[in-house]
């Protein structure tokens, strides 16, 4: 599904940032924008920054069914800063995610940003109807160790050519003399 992204920007609380963006709302089954302005109140501004595509994974369902229980269930817009020399904004948004698992990875490499957005409820239904048809159980299987002896007495442990016995690890030295 075809996502807009909105990013606000309003000014900056410090002088060192003339600017503070966020990503505010999500705009679904949008079509393509490029930092298309939506509306200004004094110096805030809210653009239609971008539309990415809202990818769901039948493997995935069990991160969207720990992102719908939270409240209240979220998009995670990955953003990145702008690559281009000629970029008109500061950022580009890389792409939009249901998964809070997906969304901690980028978070966590830390050259992303991460930014929270509330889901609408009709994107809320259409990601609980993707659950609803893909999700499958996983039975927990613990795992056993092998059934391996380890009181045996190991043979063949470390260089046959080292006579001493106080380490059986040593890699052998050449003698003196010999070339």
């Amino acid at each position: 599904m075809p996502l807009g992204v909105v990013m606000r920007r309003t000014p900056g609380v410090t002088r060192w940032a003339r600017w503070h963006w966020i990503a505010s709302g999500i705009l679904p089954g949008a079509q393509a924008a490029d930092w298309r302005e939506l509306r200004r109140d004094g110096e805030t501004v809210e653009y239609h920054a971008d539309t990415v595509p809202l990818t769901l994974w039948a493997t995935d369902t069990e991160a969207y069914r720990v992102g719908l229980a939270d409240n209240p269930p979220c998009i995670y817009v990955i953003l990145r800063e702008a690559t281009a020399t000629d970029a008109r904004m500061p950022y580009e948004v890389h792409l939009v995610t249901a998964s809070p698992y997906e969304a901690q990875d980028y978070a966590d490499s830390g050259e992303e940003i991460v930014e929270k957005v509330p889901m609408s409820a009709g994107l809320i239904a259409w990601v609980q109807a993707f659950i609803d048809t893909h999700h499958e159980d996983e039975v927990f299987i613990k795992r056993r160790r092998d059934k391996k002896r380890v009181d045996l007495v190991e043979d063949g442990i470390g260089d046959s050519r080292i006579e001493q016995l106080t380490d059986v690890y040593r890699a052998p030295r050449r003698k003196a003399g010999l070339q």
